[in-house]
């Protein structure tokens, strides 16, 4: 395995040209220099359908991606909590693999579980019930039975009731919670893990049944900068990605 590239909450909207830019900016340098690259979950700010895909945008995203996995890099892309309606025509189109969440793959040396990180939020039951309702087949089958227009009306509606509901949360009932954490490690057999989603970018140590671990976050890029993970060979630790 050459050098993997990991990165996580872009959060790419028409709405945000900054971002976009250096998200375009990244596929075309690192990326094409990369083996592999991983998009662990919140490419978009938000999903509503794969019938979207015709959007000027949207578009000008999935060609770039898939101008990236047609140079020979292997692209591989998880959920998020906002862009789960991904579907099969966007992977298609995009040309990325789907990476289940949570994911085990063999890299730097060893094993490394990824996931998007909301699921390990448990102390916020609140979403955790939210997340089971809307992740469950017939509430998206339902969902994306609606028009497009309709869909997307919904979509910011619960953006907006989010950010309400975020400011009267206790800041660490959104983060995540280290039993969770050492429970999916345990039943994976790892000792590394790299995730996103809390927009807490960090490295974190600790051990589970006397075995040394370490967590790796993601930053969101609107918020934190333009982080990403590199991995090669045994190596591992943050670049800026708008190099």
């Amino acid at each position: 395995m050459g050098r993997a590239l990991f990165i996580s909450d872009i959060h790419l909207s028409a709405n945000e040209a900054g971002i976009s830019r250096l998200f375009f900016r990244f596929l075309e340098n690192q990326a094409a220099g990369a083996s592999s690259l991983y998009i662990l979950g919140d490419l978009f700010d938000a999903w509503a359908g794969d019938d979207d895909l015709d959007d000027p945008f949207n578009s000008e995203v999935v060609c770039s991606l898939k101008k990236l996995a047609d140079s020979g890099v292997a692209l591989y892309i998880m959920h998020g909590n906002r862009d789960f309606l991904m579907g099969r025509r966007f992977f298609e189109t995009s040309g990325a693999t789907h990476l289940p969440d949570p994911c085990l793959i063999s890299a730097c040396g060893g094993k490394i579980l990824l996931t998007h990180g909301d699921a390990l939020c448990t102390s916020d039951t609140e979403y955790q019930a939210f997340r089971r309702t809307v992740r469950a087949e017939a509430w998206q089958s339902a969902f994306l039975a609606q028009p497009l227009a309709a869909r997307k009306e919904v979509i910011a509606q619960l953006r907006r009731q989010s950010e309400q509901m975020k400011q009267e949360k206790a800041v660490a009932i959104m983060d995540v919670d280290p039993a969770a954490v050492n429970i999916l490690l345990t039943e994976n057999s790892s000792t590394r893990m790299i995730h996103g989603h809390t927009h807490k970018p960090g490295r974190h140590e600790f051990v589970v049944d006397a075995n040394s671990c370490e967590r790796w976050v993601l930053g969101d890029w609107h918020e934190n900068g333009a982080l990403c993970i590199a991995c090669e060979k045994d190596e591992i630790g943050f670049v800026d990605a708008g190099e």
